[in-house]
């Protein structure tokens, strides 16, 4: 899918065609959309359809006519019933006349301009328009970043009663995606630091407050998921030995109940046999003094290992 923006009196409106200066957002493009695109802003095939491709990494190119630059955004998944979040290539295409900006799926970093809801936006403003992406991506994956920690706190506090592995398998979800933001953010930090080197993307004086702003952000969203990884590690860990210990304790217990319950079959076994001149045998009190014989043994059984914290 194509739309057409253009920002005029400070406000967005979405257009039927491309004109100078607007910004061109591909969605989910078609062979015959990035053909289209690709031939008339003069733009290699190849690098337009980069951003497509789910495990491009995270870079900045230039030639001749336009300059690219690939990062990641954060991303929403549902598995299972369940919202889980991923990281997708965005691709940022710098031409003389226009914008190009290429996704696998709509994403709140790219709505929000569309939307309008973001101030002093402009699209013929390049070097703006493309640190206010990264800014808002950068404020995406903080949001993010705590709805994941609110989601470990849940599953930490179904972990004190589990002893089963449901909550660790999605804590071992919660760790990957964020180990998937550290390394977007990093290698979106990366190209933020090459893109003020180029001297093809001009810059200006009244960027640079939003270009700490956007520097600032990413870095705040790098040491949460760092910080974030840190605790969930420790966390699966410290579980995973809980729940190993609290089976362990099941099982020392039926241990114990086995025990105490084969002390009545071995001396009724014993009893029960076909010798001669065994004890009671003629005492006509014999079934009870067996029965009391089992009870009392049964009863020091029990003691022995109750004081031993067997049960």
């Amino acid at each position: 899918m194509i739309r057409y923006f253009m920002t005029v009196d400070g406000t967005i409106s979405e257009r039927e065609a491309a004109e100078p200066g607007c910004w061109i957002e591909l969605t989910h493009p078609t062979s015959s959309e990035t053909e289209l695109i690709a031939e008339r802003y003069k733009i290699d095939i190849d690098d337009l359809r980069a951003p497509l491709d789910e495990e491009e990494r995270s870079r900045i190119e230039t030639e001749d006519d336009y300059t690219m630059l690939l990062v990641d955004i954060p991303a929403v998944e549902e598995r299972n019933g369940t919202d889980w979040f991923e990281t997708l290539p965005l691709g940022i295409f710098v031409t003389e006349e226009a914008i190009i900006t290429v996704c696998l799926q709509n994403s709140p970093v790219l709505s929000a301009f569309a939307d309008g809801r973001v101030k002093d936006h402009h699209t013929f403003k390049k070097t703006r328009f493309i640190l206010q992406i990264l800014y808002k991506n950068a404020q995406l994956f903080l949001q993010y970043l705590r709805i994941i920690d609110r989601k470990s706190e849940i599953i930490e506090r179904s972990l004190h009663k589990s002893q089963k592995n449901k909550e660790l398998i999605e804590l071992l979800e919660l760790e990957k995606t964020l180990v998937y933001f550290t390394t977007s953010l990093r290698g979106n930090e990366m190209v933020l630091e090459k893109m003020m080197k180029i001297g093809k993307i001009k810059k200006y004086p009244e960027d640079e407050e939003l270009l700490e702003d956007v520097i600032v952000e990413n870095k705040q969203a790098i040491e949460m998921a760092n910080i974030y990884s840190g605790i969930l590690s420790g966390m699966m860990d410290a579980f995973a030995s809980v729940i190993s210990n609290n089976q362990n304790l099941v099982m020392k217990t039926l241990s114990a109940i086995t025990i105490v319950l084969s002390i009545p079959n071995i001396v009724a076994g014993l009893f029960g046999m076909n010798f001669l001149n065994l004890p009671f045998e003629n005492d006509p009190y014999a079934f009870p003094i067996v029965c009391g014989i089992i009870l009392l043994v049964t009863l020091i059984a029990f003691v022995i290992l109750k004081k031993k914290d067997m049960f």
